[in-house]
C-alpha cells in the first residue's frame, strides 16, 4: 500500500503566501465574543448599521415576483442599471460614459479590485499599493502571481502619496488609490488627481481608484473622480460600491467604470470565475441611484454625528485621532506603549469593544486603531466610557 502524501503539499504557494485574512479574522472574534454572552460594541468592520431606504426595498419586494428575474443574470450588468450609472456619473462628476462598454456590474467593488490583478499584470510584474489600506489590494495582486510594492501615506502630507518618491520600474503595471480614503478619511482636491494622471502618463501606469465612499463626506467637503481630468478614463478605472451610501452591504452589488479595453479585460477575468448580478440585487440598485440627494444628506450627518461624538471622547481619553474628511472610519493614534494588536486585544478583552488593529491595514499601522462608523451614537458613547474604565 502506498504511503499517504501530506494534503498541505498540494495547497499553492500563493495561497501559502497570504496572512490570514484581517477582516475575516474580526468577524471571527466577534463571534467568540458574542458566543461569551460579552456585551459587544463593535466598531470594527466597516459594515454600515443603517437600514436600506423603503423605496429600495420595496423594489426588492416587487421585482422578486417576476420570474425572469429569477434566471442566469447577465453578464456585465442589465442595460437600465448601466444607463442609470452614466447619468449618475454624468451629474456627480461632469464625466460622460459609455453604458455599453464603459461601465461593468460587479458583485461589490470588492469583486473587481480582487480581479482587476489578473487583467493587467503578468507573472512577477509590480502593482503599487498604499500602506495603509484596504488588504485586498496587495492580496489580489499575490493571487494573481503579481509583486505588491507598498507607498506609504503619511500624515505630514494629508495622508496622500508623495507621486515622486515612488519608485517605479519597467515592470510597474498598476497603482491602487482609495479616495476618500480607508482609514484615514482623507480626500483629496482635484490638483491631486491632476498630479497624478502626469504620474500615470509618464510612468505608464494604470490608475485603479476604489471610490467606495465617494458620497460619504463631511463638513461640506466634495470628493472627485480621477476621471474628471482629462484623459484619464484612457489610462484608469474607478470602483464603487452600493454598500455604504446605500447600506447594501450584504447585497454584493458595485461597479467599474474607464476605459473600454480595462472593463474589456476586467470583464473576461469576471465571466470565467463568476456570473453576473443577481437582477433583483441589481433593480435595488437602480432604485437607489434614484434616491433624492436629500436621503444621501440624511446619511452623511449621521456618520459626521458619530464622527464628531468619537473624535471628541478619543482626544478626552489622550488619544490623537484624525478628524476624518470622509468615510466611515476614525483613524487614532495609540497614546500607549502597545502595538495595535495588544491594544485591540485589550479594548476587546477588557472593554467589550470590537475595533481593527492599524497593523492589519499595513506596516505603517502598527502605532494606529481603526474606529468604524457604524454603531450608534450610544453605543460610541457607551464604548468610549468603557475605554476610560480601562487600566493601563
Amino acid at each position: 500500500m502506498r504511503g499517504k502524501f501530506k494534503i498541505e503539499n498540494r495547497i499553492s504557494l500563493r495561497v501559502k503566501s497570504l496572512r490570514p485574512y484581517l477582516f475575516y479574522k474580526i468577524a471571527k472574534a466577534k463571534e467568540k465574543a458574542l458566543a461569551s454572552s460579552k456585551e459587544l460594541i463593535d466598531l470594527g468592520a466597516g459594515d454600515p448599521d443603517l437600514f436600506p431606504q423603503k423605496k429600495i426595498i420595496e423594489t426588492l419586494r416587487a421585482q422578486a415576483l417576476k420570474p425572469e428575474n429569477h434566471r442566469h443574470p447577465v453578464y456585465e450588468g442589465i442595460m437600465e442599471l448601466k444607463v442609470a450609472i452614466a447619468e449618475w456619473f454624468s451629474n456627480r462628476f461632469r464625466v460622460k460614459l459609455n453604458p455599453r462598454d464603459e461601465i461593468l456590474i460587479l458583485g461589490g467593488s470588492k469583486e473587481g479590485l480582487g480581479l482587476i490583478p489578473w487583467a493587467i499584470l503578468n507573472p512577477n510584474e509590480i502593482a503599487l499599493v498604499p500602506d495603509p489600506g484596504y488588504p485586498v489590494y496587495h492580496r489580489s495582486v499575490l493571487l494573481s502571481g503579481g509583486k505588491p510594492v507598498f507607498f506609504p501615506l503619511i500624515k505630514e502630507n494629508n495622508w496622500l502619496p508623495d507621486l515622486d518618491k515612488i519608485k517605479v520600474s519597467f515592470k510597474s503595471k498598476l497603482i491602487f488609490l482609495n479616495y476618500p480614503n480607508n482609514p484615514t478619511g482623507a480626500v483629496p482636491d482635484l490638483s491631486f488627481f491632476e498630479k497624478l494622471f502626469e504620474f500615470a502618463q509618464k510612468n505608464k501606469i494604470v490608475v485603479c481608484n476604489d471610490m467606495a465612499y465617494s458620497e460619504i463626506t463631511f463638513d461640506g467637503k466634495k470628493s472627485h473622480s480621477f476621471l474628471e481630468i482629462e484623459g484619464a478614463k484612457e489610462i484608469g478605472l474607478e470602483f464603487f460600491s452600493f454598500s455604504k451610501t446605500y447600506s447594501m452591504t450584504g447585497w454584493r452589488i458595485g461597479f467599474a467604470v474607464g476605459d473600454k479595453r480595462l472593463i474589456d479585460a476586467l470583464r473576461e477575468i469576471k465571466v470565467t470565475l463568476s456570473s453576473g448580478v443577481f437582477h433583483l440585487t441589481q433593480k435595488g440598485a437602480l432604485s437607489a441611484l434614484s434616491l433624492p440627494q436629500k436621503e444621501i444628506d440624511k446619511i452623511r450627518k449621521v456618520y459626521q454625528q458619530r464622527r464628531d461624538v468619537l473624535v471628541k471622547g478619543l482626544k478626552e481619553l489622550g488619544w490623537r485621532p484624525e478628524v476624518p474628511q470622509g468615510a466611515i472610519f476614525v483613524w487614532a493614534k495609540i497614546p500607549f506603549s502597545l502595538d495595535s494588536e495588544k491594544m485591540a486585544m485589550m479594548l476587546l478583552e477588557k472593554g467589550g469593544i470590537l475595533t481593527t488593529p492599524g497593523i492589519g491595514l499595513g506596516k505603517s499601522g502598527k502605532d494606529y486603531i481603526r474606529f468604524s462608523l457604524t454603531s450608534p451614537v450610544e453605543k460610541i458613547k457607551e464604548g468610549l466610557k468603557r475605554m476610560e474604565r480601562i487600566r493601563l
